[in-house]
């Protein structure tokens, strides 16, 4: 480790990490919450036993709490989908979450060469940046030709987007997937600065959502990283503000999965036939709904024929689970394919990487580490110590 002195502010982080209060603490631990706060502010160095108690209640290795933070990865501002409805409490878990994500990439980094952040010029983009024109005439204009750009920068056609996610990844962005996220929060995406390099983070919430969600959120994500401040913390904009931004990024994810040209096309032979858009959700692997929303954007149905389909989608119990929804899994993150060569190439045993995880202060649970990097459940599992001095009895063969 590389300190032996209580670090007070891993205390905090602990706490923001497991969305829990001192107060709570202090009753899982009986140790009084003065005291827990004086240990917070470095007031005070508790001593070895109560150190294992808020261990135990937190649930992080002892390590944690006696190390310090060696990364140099630095984080901006982070966008939150759904962020009116997820609890203040809640969002900065996840903050503190994809900065420990960001740090372990950083590791990652002294051992593999990976894509390099690559996104369009967008200094020919202008969209409206005022509240009121959000959704003007040109703005929707501008949204469009962002879209079909990022199409045309990546190689990825006019047709369905196959996998989203290797699209993104393979242009430096990461995608990474929580398992235990408030279910009011659907997907956010940071900034970070590792040696003077800008990267991004797109972490989804994994659960009960459908693929198809899944890929709208990705889209939805991508759409802040590309159209909106970064600089700005989100806590300080306003309601409608934000709103406005989460339109835009809506707007954008609609563009870049249903593309104007080919996906009119494909709508309009049966416009108004919702077992038709179930067919199209097979193609182009966006859910219904939103292809309802795309094709009365793009006035191939009527505002009345939108309506009347969403009244007919709620009455059939569809507008909360479609037909053919199924929980849905992201493919393997980056973390997952870097991790998979360097342990299988014989580069770095598990144990290796957990001890230079700990030189940089990473001090994490197995489950923690896999659920950030959202890992295949043992990939970290702890190799067998071997014992070279003793030997199976014969008899117990």
């Amino acid at each position: 480790m590389n300190t032996q002195k209580f670090n007070g502010q891993r205390l905090k982080e602990a706490l923001q990490f497991r969305e829990k209060k001192m107060t709570e603490l202090a009753d899982e631990t009986g140790i009084s919450k003065q005291s827990l706060s004086l240990y917070a502010n470095d007031g005070n160095v508790p001593p070895f036993d109560n150190v294992i108690k808020i261990a135990r209640a937190l649930d992080f290795p002892t390590d944690f709490f006696m190390s310090e933070d060696l990364c140099t990865a630095s984080t901006g501002n982070t966008y939150f989908r759904s962020q009116a409805s997820a609890t203040k409490k809640s969002r900065n878990a996840q903050k503190i979450k994809l900065e420990y994500v960001s740090k372990m990439y950083e590791v990652i980094l002294n051992y593999m060469n990976v894509p390099e952040l690559n996104i369009p010029d967008t200094s020919a983009i202008n969209i409206p940046e005022d509240i009121a024109n959000v959704d003007s005439e040109q703005a929707i204009i501008e949204i469009e030709k962002l879209a079909k750009l990022v199409r045309e920068h990546w190689d990825i056609g006019n047709g369905p987007i196959d996998n989203l996610q290797y699209a993104l990844q393979s242009n430096g962005i990461i995608v990474t997937g929580f398992r235990d996220v408030d279910t009011d929060i659907d997907a956010f995406s940071q900034q970070i600065t590792i040696d003077g390099k800008v990267v991004y983070i797109i972490a989804l919430a994994i659960g009960s959502k459908p693929i198809e969600r899944l890929r709208f959120d990705m889209a939805h994500e991508l759409g802040h990283i590309l159209m909106h401040m970064w600089g700005d913390d989100n806590e300080d904009i306003s309601k409608d503000e934000f709103n406005a931004r989460e339109k835009q990024a809506n707007m954008f994810a609609s563009a870049l999965l249903l593309p104007k040209e080919t996906f009119s096309k494909s709508v309009s032979a049966y416009p108004t036939n919702i077992d038709y858009y179930l067919a199209l959700k097979k193609k182009w692997k966006v859910s219904m709904q939103a292809m309802m929303y795309r094709a009365r954007q793009l006035d191939i149905i009527s505002t009345n024929q939108f309506q009347y389909m969403m009244r007919t989608m709620s009455k059939n119990g569809n507008r909360t689970h479609e037909p053919g929804d199924k929980p849905g899994e992201i493919g393997d993150t980056i973390f997952q394919a870097a991790l998979d060569m360097l342990f299988e190439g014989g580069y770095l045993t598990v144990r290796e990487l957990l001890k230079e995880f700990g030189h940089y202060g990473i001090y994490l649970s197995q489950h923690d580490l896999e659920n950030l990097m959202y890992l295949r459940e043992g990939t970290l599992y702890q190799e067998p110590k071997v014992i070279p001095f003793m030997t199976i009895k014969k008899d117990t063969e």
